[in-house]
């Protein structure tokens, strides 16, 4: 071989190896992008950090500390007054409309904390939608009801309303209810039609969590049931709160079920181990029905 294809081939080589470290190189940055993507993976999309809460010089919630799954639902219970309502009206920030409110610690829905002073109040509750113990439908048409929100952040096209409607309506379960009847006045339906009638008002701006406060405390058996069926199918795509004092109820719908007491979370767990096998003596007397 003549010097000059000596220097040819040892130049291909060093290029050849020099591609082949690039190459490497983006191998190795791709693997260590993906594995720090899944360690940053963190299933507790909601947390709730040293939390207290105060209505005026009154405290209601002691030093809260939870961490909400995403996608799964998540029952509190405990007697009247334990500040389970509180703690749900909290989390997208309904207790704002009372004066004298303060708090201590925080909340954070994937990562970002929801009193963060440049967060708007109206972007949070779009992304956390609420269901009330009372249904509370507007005097207007089943159609206006579920698109009144979509209305008030600026409307759009009809083929869009209409899409949202139906959408909104199936998961709902009410669409093969009530699809020829949209524009009915929502007080036509009977009390589980309209309470599915608000969740489907809730979900109707694809929020990403649904608060539930005690959706079925008005309702007969069967309505309860065919709730209960809904919220199977939600979590599907929402990460469900909801507070119930059917203890029966949060066994049936629940993965994980927080217990409070006089404002304090006693005991948090998955739902079978808090009903079958409570850690804590209050648990297992809540659950058991010896009191409260």
């Amino acid at each position: 071989m003549n010097p000059e294809q000596n220097h040819s081939t040892n130049t291909g080589n060093r290029q050849a190896a020099t591609s082949r470290q690039e190459v490497s190189q983006q191998q190795i940055q791709v693997e260590a992008k993906d594995l720090g993507e899944r360690a940053s993976y963190d299933p507790h999309y909601i947390r709730i950090r040293n939390y207290d809460f105060f209505y005026g010089a009154t405290q209601v919630l002691f030093d809260i500390n939870m961490d909400l799954p995403e996608r799964q639902v998540t029952a509190l219970i405990g007697p009247s007054g334990c500040g389970k309502s509180t703690l749900l009206r909290n989390l997208n920030r309904m207790n704002d409309l009372i004066d004298g409110i303060r708090h201590n610690g925080d909340v954070l829905i994937d990562g970002e904390s929801i009193y963060h002073p440049q967060l708007e109040v109206i972007s949070l509750r779009k992304r956390v939608g609420m269901v009330f113990q009372k249904s509370n439908p507007f005097p207007k048409s089943i159609y206006e009801n579920v698109i009144y929100s979509l209305r008030v952040a600026g409307g759009r096209r009809k083929s869009q309303l209409d899409e949202a409607v139906e959408r909104s309506l199936k998961r709902a379960a009410l669409w093969d209810e009530v699809k020829d009847r949209l524009h009915e006045s929502a007080f036509s339906l009977s009390g589980g039609q309209m309470q599915r009638l608000c969740i489907a008002r809730a979900i109707a701006n694809d929020p990403e969590i649904i608060l539930m406060d005690e959706p079925c405390s008005a309702l007969d058996p069967i309505a309860t049931g065919k709730i209960e069926d809904l919220i199977h199918e939600l979590k599907e795509n929402y990460t469900i709160v909801i507070v119930t004092h059917n203890m029966q109820q949060a066994a049936r719908v629940s993965d994980r079920t927080a217990f409070f007491y006089l404002g304090k979370l006693i005991e948090y767990g998955e739902t079978q181990q808090i009903f079958m096998n409570p850690k804590n003596n209050q648990t297992e007397a809540y659950v058991s029905g010896r009191f409260g």
